[in-house]
């Protein structure tokens, strides 16, 4: 499941612009909000993964490398510049860039709805967070199956605050639980009315 995530939520990223590996790790973290601790290690067999499959395609571009030459006053990095400029080849290294293709947008679009890669909140958090690639229909269901998911949780969990055996603070734990879920549902419900209505407005402006 993990690799599966992480897919997404690499592409996702690639969807708005080119990526380097090291973008792809610091997006997560800063744009997205997710695997704060997450490791090349994991990104870069990531990258090669969908690589593999025709997902993100790899070009390489030239950027300018800092001279080995700085003499700290304005002439002498003048000098330094023109050197670096009248040698070929000095002075620019290659960078491996990570483009989405045409089939990875649509492999992205297909994941991202895909109730059977949805299963607790910080997944569906990274999900809301790319939700505006996906259609009103689309949003729509993912929501209705998140809803869904914290009804059966917020039953469980008032069903274990009803156990006699609990003392006050045990109690006291399951019944803040409970309040936590019953947030999340009237956030839930409130996203779910915005998006019913904009269903209804690309239902007509489909027609």
């Amino acid at each position: 499941m993990i690799n599966r995530v992480l897919d997404i939520a690499i592409l996702g990223l690639l969807m708005d612009r080119d990526h380097h590996g090291y973008e792809v790790r610091s997006q997560l973290r800063d744009r997205l909000g997710v695997w704060a601790n997450v490791s090349f290690g994991s990104i870069y067999p990531a990258l090669a993964r969908l690589e593999r499959y025709g997902f993100v395609e790899a070009v390489t571009t030239s950027e300018p490398r800092a001279s080995s030459l700085s003499t700290g006053s304005l002439s002498g990095e003048r000098a330094s510049l023109r050197s670096l400029r009248a040698t070929p080849g000095i002075g620019r290294r290659g960078r491996k860039v990570y483009r989405i293709t045409e089939q990875g947008r649509l492999e992205f679009v297909r994941l991202l709805a895909d109730p059977a890669t949805l299963d607790d909140s910080k997944n569906f958090s990274l999900r809301m967070a790319l939700a505006k690639y996906l259609t009103p229909n689309l949003r729509v269901g993912l929501l209705e199956r998140r809803r869904a998911d914290l009804v059966g949780r917020l039953a469980e969990v008032r069903a274990g605050a009803d156990n006699e055996q609990l003392d006050t603070y045990a109690r006291s734990v399951m019944d803040h639980a409970a309040k936590g879920v019953e947030l999340d549902l009237a956030w839930i419900d409130s996203l779910l009315t915005t998006e019913r209505s904009n269903q209804q407005t690309f239902a007509r402006e489909a027609k």
